[in-house]
């Protein structure tokens, strides 16, 4: 059997989308005709035959198919595996595109079936139309956004094992494809547009997969830059005039909204084991931002200049807009090209005048720092922004609110109140353990302690807040410092540039591994240091906001008590007040899942959420959480909009962050109307919660249900626990695993693990390689282990804790939530695919799968179906699809991981590394999920 034909045979028995299916198979049509030309028909056959096979060995049990397999892999040669490899590779990575290209189609028909009586489900029609439903007045609603403060935080995580130049190729031959099967094309048309698709299969095929060496900190700026110039900029508007046309449907008119989506981000800033960003790269990747939004804007410019050639002969501007005039030809003449050209055109000119600004700090971005600073005091973004309120506010009084209302001119002041001149915020994120080592040299050498790290808790708060509020520095300018301190004190002299270029360039400083009040005043200190806080008759001056990051359950546990501890400390209650009372908190979901396993980090996840919420609202701080997910579910991947909604009431304000990275970013921001989908889900998810706000008690506060859940989390970690706290699981994990080689991608510029000796083990191994390489060899437990012992327990013999487990299962969001986010983890779970890596150890393996069987046991019982996902029949098809094509690539990893073992020279090696790296990326892609 053909390959193109093996895949809709599958693809028919899987029960997939029929256009999602048809798409496919032309895509594979298209790569069959490649590799007939390349490797003939033998080659062919074998694509076509090893998932036929797969499906026997997996779905009938089948030992000779299996068996077959297996000695397919161990006779193929390895330019041959390569080839085998590089297919499959591209044939997953097309699907997911076209997945995507699917999801956008199906996202339009359900646009097109809307009604105003019926909007689409988690749009912002159907939350303003809540609202209306609700009894909510016009100035209620508008009240409602302007509590709304969205902020998506783009970070550098080495989890998209993808090439930018890669993903590009594939959304062009997957958007070709998808223009074969819907668009009305003449014979020619066809004829060509096949021709092209070969083409750019082929260019893709003679691109690298895996990039020749690991991505630098620019390279990760470089990509980020991608999505904010294409997707993010599309879909900001967009977003904007969603709001606007849903209160004019339902109220009947619309104003001036609110600000209530901006962007942050880490890339290039977050230092926390990343020797690679330095103060340097930070200032560097600031300018680039600088000079891609305000590139843009010149772009945006020049085309509301075409647009808005409005002459003085046909209507009147306003007094306020000729002032303006006046005032730039005085100071910034037009040249004399502009000045014929537009010299009946105001609004022609105004825009001039404006580009002209622009321009100067675009061509002074490349000069010495003083200069750049100096230059940009001329021109910001505020001063940009009341430029195109002016045009805005004039054409209004001429009666012209219709074009100042939409259009070109609304989309440029969204954006740019949004972007400013800054594009986003840089966050700077660095570990508490650096800077208790500089504060302990600097009072080291200024007198006034010598071995400040011995002190206690109690002791370093007092010594600290004594130093605070003492006036004089601790070292002389440009003192000697060692390496950690300089490190440390060089990014707070390059935070105070970011502040003197633009105000809004710098986020706020992270503290990793915050365990005490100390971890905040040792920050204070340094930015004192550095002249960026000073304290002063009882005041605080600072334009700094120090953010808490709570990461182990431990932490968690303890982080509300902390936060009381800092609102009643006497400097920093001042350094709260001087920042508007307000506080940013971060929570780690990574590592807090790494430390207590799933259901443990996911309630202490939610009880600190309420905690804190609680703590703030009793001590009148205003807060903001930040939400820092990654991209599997055990890292608090899954839909965004379902976990804001999961959230406890009393941690909701209207205030939000999370983080966007990996092969989220290359997922929601890919396609604009996926961007524009994700953004309207969290915006409509934002809306229901904002509005729903109190400061009750939490879910199961007081009560004996609240002691189930407990022990509930407990059970779980100690059976997370007592797998990766056995003497035998790192020897186990590290050899049936491929961690040493994801260890080696060239895919991130931060090492894969904390800490300088360079050898990996699971203390200093980070969240993201962990999640990794559970994924590859489809065991995937971060996202589920320990949670089937744990509700087996609680179930057996007890109908009570059987009926509360269901009431909860229907009534509370988070509990529902986090099982069906664990089902699909369980769903991608293959254990006759886990089981290949395991000739030699057999205990884990079924300690693994023991568990595995306890979980379905309880959660089809307590979800009342009879299979995993049945609630989610999409992925559970596509999973059902994929997994045949899948077990080949598993098990030429096995293969490939035994022959690396065994290489008797570094050359073989290293020749075997490049395709074991091909084979991780073929694996991810069909898994659709890294770290």
């Amino acid at each position: 059997m053909h390959w193109k034909d093996t895949v809709q045979k599958l693809a028919e028995e899987s029960g997939i989308n029929e256009n999602l299916a048809r798409q496919i198979n032309m895509l594979t049509a298209f790569l069959e005709e490649l590799a007939l030309d390349q490797f003939g028909e033998e080659f062919v056959k074998n694509l076509g035959k090893l998932p036929v096979l797969a499906k026997s060995a997996l779905e009938d049990n089948d030992s000779k198919a299996q068996d077959e397999i297996e000695n397919y892999a161990s006779n193929l040669s390895l330019g041959d595996t390569k080839e085998v490899l590089r297919m499959y590779t591209t044939f997953f990575h097309l699907v997911n595109s076209l997945e995507q290209h699917e999801i956008s189609r199906i996202n339009r028909e359900r646009e097109f079936e809307e009604t105003e009586e019926h909007p689409r489900n988690e749009s912002i029609a159907e939350a303003i139309y809540s609202l209306k439903k609700d009894g909510y007045s016009f100035d209620e609603v508008i009240d409602v956004l302007e509590q709304i403060d969205i902020q998506p935080t783009i970070t550098a995580h080495p989890t998209e094992a993808q090439r930018r130049s890669i993903l590009t190729k594939q959304h062009q031959i997957t958007s070709m494809i998808n223009k074969l099967g819907h668009d009305v094309l003449t014979a020619d048309e066809t004829k060509l547009l096949k021709k092209d698709i070969g083409n750019q299969l082929r260019l893709l095929q003679l691109t690298d997969e895996v990039r020749a060496e690991r991505m630098s900190v620019e390279d990760e700026v470089e990509n980020g830059m991608y999505y904010f110039t294409t997707t993010i900029w599309d879909a900001i508007p967009t977003v904007y005039n969603d709001i606007r046309i849903a209160l004019e449907t339902y109220y009947g008119k619309s104003t001036d909204l609110p600000n209530i989506l901006k962007y942050r981000s880490w890339i290039g800033s977050d230092r926390d084991g990343n020797p690679n960003v330095t103060s340097s790269v930070t200032w560097e990747t600031i300018l680039e931002q600088r000079r891609t939004v305000l590139t843009k804007y010149m772009e945006e410019l020049n085309l509301l200049r075409r647009y808005l050639s409005i002459s003085y002969k046909e209507i009147s501007i306003s007094e306020e807009l000729k002032a303006s005039l006046k005032e730039e030809e005085m100071v910034n003449p037009l040249p004399d090209v502009y000045e014929r050209r537009y010299q009946r055109e105001p609004y022609r000119r105004k825009v001039t005048h404006m580009m002209q600004k622009v321009q100067k700090q675009i061509e002074v971005l490349n000069a010495e720092k003083p200069q750049v600073l100096k230059v940009a005091e001329d021109y910001n973004a505020k001063g940009f922004i009341n430029d195109l309120m002016l045009i805005k506010n004039s054409l209004i009084e001429s009666d012209l609110e219709e074009l100042a209302e939409q259009g070109k001119l609304r989309n440029l002041i969204d954006r740019a109140l949004t972007f400013g001149f800054h594009l986003n915020a840089l966050d700077v994120r660095q570990h508490s353990k650096l800077h208790e080592e500089t504060v302990e040299e600097l009072f080291s050498k200024a007198g006034v302690h010598k071995t400040y790290s011995s002190l206690t808790e109690e002791e370093k708060i007092e010594l600290l807040s004594k130093e605070l509020k003492n006036p004089r520095p601790l070292s002389t300018f440009k003192s000697e410092r060692s390496e950690v301190a300089e490190k440390v004190l060089s990014v707070f002299e390059e935070i105070k540039d970011m502040l003197l270029l633009d105000i809004d360039s710098f986020g706020g400083y992270i503290i990793s591994m915050t365990h005490g009040v100390s971890d905040m005043l040792e920050v204070l200190i340094l930015a004192k240091e550095i002249g960026l806080w000073s304290y002063s008759n009882g005041k605080i001056q600072t334009d700094l906001d120090i953010i808490p990051l709570f990461e182990t359950i431990e932490d968690l546990e303890a982080s509300s008590q902390l936060m009381a501890q800092m609102f009643e400390d006497e400097v920093f209650a001042k350094q709260i007040e001087a920042r508007g009372n307000f506080q940013e908190i971060m929570l780690g979901y990574s590592d807090s899942n790494k430390d207590g396993g799933y259901w443990m980090a996911n309630w202490a996840l939610d009880k600190a959420q309420f905690d804190l919420g609680s703590v703030c609202r009793k001590f009148n701080v205003d807060f903001r959480l930040f939400h820092g997910r990654g991209g599997t579910i055990g890292r608090g991947g899954g839909q965004s909009n379902k976990a804001i909604l999961a959230m406890p009431a009393v941690s909701n304000n209207g205030k939000i962050r999370f983080t966007e990275q990996g092969e989220v970013l290359s997922f929601r921001y890919s396609l604009p109307e996926i961007a524009h989908r994700h953004l309207e889900q969290i915006v409509h998810a934002m809306i229901h919660v904002t509005k729903a706000q109190k400061t009750e008690t939490g879910y199961l506060e007081g009560s004996s249900e609240k002691k189930l859940m407990e022990e509930l989390s407990q059970l779980s970690m100690q059976k997370y626990r007592s797998l990766i706290d056995d003497d035998l699981f790192w020897d186990w994990y590290s050899s049936i695993t491929p961690i040493e080689h994801i260890g080696k991608l060239p895919i991130a510029s931060r090492p894969v693990s904390r800490g300088g000796s360079g050898k990996m083990v699971f203390d200093n191994l980070r969240a993201i390689p962990w999640g990794f390489a559970w994924t590859q060899v489809r065991y995937n437990i971060p996202g589920w282990f320990g949670i089937g012992e744990a509700l087996k327990t609680m179930l057996a013999g007890s109908d009570e804790n059987d009926k509360i487990f269901k009431k909860w299962f229907n009534d509370w969001v988070f509990f529902r939530t986090v099982l069906d986010n664990s089902q699909r983890e369980l769903a991608r779970t293959h254990l006759k695919t886990a089981e290949i890596y395991n000739k030699d150890e057999q205990k884990f393996h079924d300690q693994i799968a023991k568990e595995y069987e306890s979980a379905k046991e309880s959660i089809t019982q307590i979800a009342k179906i009879q299979n995993f996902l049945d609630h989610n029949p999409v992925i559970q098809k596509s999973i059902k699809f994929r997994n045949p094509f899948t077990y080949p690539l598993n098990f030429l990893q096995v293969e490939l991981l035994k022959r690396w073992r065994n290489a008797e020279s570094e050359q073989e090696k290293n020749e075997l590394t490049e395709v074991i790296f091909l084979n991780i990326n073929g694996i991810a892609s069909a898994m659709q999920s890294t770290g």
